[in-house]
């Protein structure tokens, strides 16, 4: 083998190929948002089951990223993200040609597995052969996509859904989903494996404490935090919440005395920056995920925007997000990042604060492009910043369950916000409107702007509901302050350079 060809690929081509299918599953979150009540009246649902659509992606989304980021380090990044592709691309039709709010339901369930098997490929490519001072670009790569998925995804979606239907923004991933597949096929190498084994009783308590969990949360306020009639037996849904906690305490104590491989390695939470960033990130998973359905039900519902035309609100904080992201990391990679991440999570918080003080006033709509502008500049200092904090010391070949995990809590911070916010919003609707008034807002509702009597107490019901996540970014910010300041950077440690030599043999092999 000539040394020109043992000479290892740049990792970007390869990078870009696998962002195209990240790009892809943001856009599918930001872009179901502002379809919702197109959703509603086009499939009669209410709004805790339209809130399903969502929380059922994210809940199959989050539950196995556990285990995938293990698949990745057994049969290699390349293979595990094309196989979530695949599923991903063919649940998209499936949902696109859903004629019940039951079978979309079901269908994103399928296509939050398919995402859940992509995701933490990505952050594991990225750890495996960037080195460490080359991986703020890396990052700042990442937190950019996610700046442009905010823009693009209720952009598209509000063009879609105004001009071919709510079908459609599922149907636009087919094409993508191809293209990306065969890029990759093309562009990624195969790195090296890592044998591991699995904890199946570890995804068995994880993944049905997360579903009480979560299941309790979102339909406590719907029956009044009585019981639920499931199969024909009232289930109190108290009850399912402490089921939860319990079985997710057994997680973690099985965790702690499995004496062969867990399934989330608990020494990796003595790496301080690693745990205070998945705190971090949770919060901002459940802020991102909770602010969303209230100002596109309330910009479409009340002020009587089309789907375009409410999301028109969400440019600057798209642009914002996607032109600083890449600067930002690359700014932070060597530096002390905590008042900088700490005052971009603040920000994001006030954004949403200052959405939800607007909401239940009669100001201008085109004003809230200036919370958006806000929460746009300030996530820049949010998503890369704390992708490099997190995975700054972790040993390399515990990429993919660093990425497992980290992605994990995100995903898990976005399902609770998603079941947290359709309990507000119900709890404030039924407190602006009368006892069961949320049961009554239904696809009917939303055939056109809501009447005045109603828009107002609808209004301020929704507004109420965003100061929840705006409150909840406090922890966030106090777990960034909290972070230890970075050592110098090398160019490569001997176990990464080891790895990554390893992938390039296999890469300039193929």
């Amino acid at each position: 083998m000539s040394d020109a060809a043992a000479a290892p690929r740049s990792p970007w081509p390869a990078l870009w190929a696998l962002v195209i299918g990240f790009f892809m599953i943001l856009v599918d979150s930001t872009i179901v948002s502002v379809a919702i009540p197109h959703i509603m009246s086009g499939l009669d649902a209410g709004i805790n089951e339209v809130i399903w659509v969502t929380s059922a992606y994210l809940l199959a989304y989050a539950v196995p990223l556990l285990i995938t980021g293990r698949l990745g380090d057994r049969f290699g990044p390349k293979p595990v993200y094309l196989t979530g592709l695949a599923v991903f691309t063919l649940a998209s039709l499936w949902c696109g040609l859903a004629d019940s709010i039951a079978i979309l339901i079901v269908a994103r369930v399928i296509q939050g597995l398919g995402a859940a098997l992509m995701t933490p490929q990505t952050m594991a490519v990225i750890m495996r052969t960037f080195a460490p001072n080359a991986r703020g670009a890396a990052m700042g790569l990442w937190g950019g996509v996610a700046g442009l998925a905010m823009l693009v995804g209720p952009l598209l979606g509000g063009a879609l859904v105004d001009s071919l239907g709510w079908e459609w923004i599922f149907f636009i991933n087919v094409p993508v989903g191809i293209v990306g597949f065969v890029l990759v096929m093309r562009l990624v190498p195969r790195l090296p494996l890592h044998a591991h084994s699995f904890d199946w009783l570890g995804v068995v308590l994880s993944a049905a404490g997360m579903f009480l969990l979560v299941f309790g949360i979102q339909e406590g306020e719907t029956y009044d935090w009585g019981t639920m009639p499931i199969l024909g037996v009232e289930v109190p849904l108290v009850g399912m919440i402490v089921a939860g906690v319990v079985l997710m305490v057994a997680f973690v104590v099985w965790q702690a005395v499995n004496r062969r491989e867990p399934l989330v390695p608990l020494g990796i939470f003595r790496d301080r920056n690693f745990t205070l960033a998945s705190i971090a990130i949770a919060t901002i998973g459940f802020l991102v995920t909770a602010m969303a359905v209230p100002i596109f039900l309330y910009a479409q519902g009340v002020r009587g925007l089309t789907p375009t035309e409410s999301a028109l609100l969400m440019v600057p904080m798209a642009i914002g997000a996607g032109i600083l992201s890449p600067f930002t990391s690359r700014f932070l990679q060597a530096r002390d990042p905590r008042l900088f991440t700490a005052a971009g999570i603040l920000g994001m918080g006030a954004s949403v604060a200052w959405y939800g003080m607007w909401v239940q006033s009669e100001t201008d709509v085109w004003l809230f492009l200036l919370p958006g502008a806000l929460m746009g500049v300030s996530s820049a200092f949010v998503w890369g910043p704390l992708g490099i904090v997190a995975t700054r010391n972790l040993d390399p070949r515990l990429a993919g369950a660093g990425s497992g995990v980290y992605n994990t809590v995100r995903q898990i911070g976005a399902v609770v916000g998603s079941a947290a916010i359709a309990a507000a919003m119900s709890w404030r609707i039924d407190a602006e409107l009368g006892a069961g008034s949320s049961d009554q807002v239904s696809g009917a509702s939303f055939g056109g702007q809501l009447p005045e009597q109603i828009a107002g107490p609808f209004s301020a019901a929704l507004g109420q509901s965003l100061l929840l996540p705006a409150a909840v970014t406090a922890l966030g910010v106090i777990a960034a302050l909290c972070f230890a300041k970075p050592k110098a950077q090398g160019q490569q440690p001997p176990a990464l350079a080891a790895d990554d030599a390893a992938a390039a043999a296999v890469a300039t092999a193929e």
